[in-house]
């Protein structure tokens, strides 16, 4: 979105925050230029439809407040908006599917049948993967896959990080086997235990927030280190300290169609990379020699051991020329491609049916 901002004033509604007799509002959150997040305020209490009409109608407002654009562009990040927001009439309608939302624990029953309102609505279908596309692209005929892309001069300040240790990771002992990302049902808590317990001697930093699971089921051991959620800004500094990176993922209908934009962004920080068989990572890391895949615990502790001790400098210029063409500038390009080229067929489809 902040690609998208210098064409467009991008307003970006957050989920409702609920919260013990909260006065019925909207946080606007300005972000730079073109930019503001719309967070609701919610109480707490609300039933399903108090909460849909009152966001709908805090949404009318922060639209009017924010005046009437030449032209208003829909973009969904999850078919749920779609209730509170089916009666507005944009000139294009985006869905950006980046997950199978479906597939997530605790997903709302309503979301299956959203989704196919949803890609009735859409002019344009982007996915975050090929895996999700080829499992929907027989559902719209104007669907594109969009892989995860890659802020390469931010992650790869790591390979050069002169800035000085993370408190909080300064004092672990090295190799350092690093995480980052959100730790919830797609991680295998079991695999990083016995993991743990294969190299008692290595140390796991694992950095991101706990959701949807209960932190109880994190694995505690003396070698594995919870760090919590980290800054975006922050996360080159631990990187810089990492020997090696892991994607400890189960296999479940959770992790069937995701494809980890944390997969380039390891790889961007010069961080030597041991996946589980994720689909997305598979294709194309995996077969081109930018990732190692594994199915156990040990076969990954041996592809830890030979990542770490391979020729960091072929490694770099193997990653770098796979990076060389990615970028979120390139990836907003060909989706404003694809916007424009919809627009273009709606505006022409509706000059037809004036003309009739």
């Amino acid at each position: 979105m902040t690609k998208a901002a210098r064409t467009y004033r991008v307003i970006f509604w957050e989920e409702p925050i609920f919260e013990e007799n909260a006065k019925v509002s909207v946080d606007l959150q300005p972000q730079g230029d073109n930019i503001t997040i719309a967070v609701p305020k919610l109480p707490r209490g609300m039933g399903e439809a108090d909460i849909r009409d009152t966001l709908r109608s805090l949404l009318d407002g922060v639209l009017s407040q924010a005046g009437a654009p030449r032209e208003l562009i829909a973009w969904y990040g999850t078919p749920m908006m779609l209730e509170f927001s089916d009666h507005l009439r944009p000139s294009l309608t985006v869905y950006d599917n980046m997950d199978e939302l479906a597939s997530f624990l605790f997903a709302p029953p309503q979301l299956v049948e959203l989704e196919n309102r949803l890609l009735k609505r859409a002019d344009v279908v982007f996915t975050g993967g090929m895996s999700i596309f080829e499992a929907k692209q027989h559902r719209h005929d104007n669907i594109h896959p969009k892989p995860s892309s890659i802020d390469k001069a931010h992650f790869a300040k790591a390979r050069d990080w002169t800035g000085g240790a993370p408190e909080d990771q300064a004092d672990i002992p090295h190799p350092r086997i690093g995480w980052f990302g959100v730790i919830d049902e797609r991680m295998d808590p079991q695999f990083v235990a016995d993991l743990a317990d294969v190299k008692p001697d290595w140390q796991f930093v694992m950095i991101g927030p706990v959701v949807k699971i209960d932190p109880a089921v994190l694995p505690q051991r003396a070698n594995i280190h919870w760090l919590g959620q980290k800054s975006y800004e922050s996360l080159p500094a631990y990187l810089a300290g990492w020997d090696a990176g892991f994607i400890p993922y189960a296999i479940n209908e959770a992790t069937r169609f995701i494809s980890p934009t944390k997969t380039p962004e390891f790889l961007a920080a010069g961080v030597p990379l041991v996946a589980t068989p994720i689909k997305d990572i598979v294709r194309p890391y995996g077969d081109l020699g930018l990732c190692e895949i594994v199915d156990t615990p040990q076969q990954m502790a041996d592809a830890l051991e030979r990542a770490m001790g391979q020729d960091e400098q072929s490694f770099l210029a193997k990653v770098d020329d796979f990076l060389a063409d990615k970028s979120w500038d390139r990836t907003w390009s060909e989706m404003e491609t694809e916007m424009k080229a919809a627009s273009a067929r709606n505006a022409e489809q509706s000059h037809l049916r004036e003309s009739a």
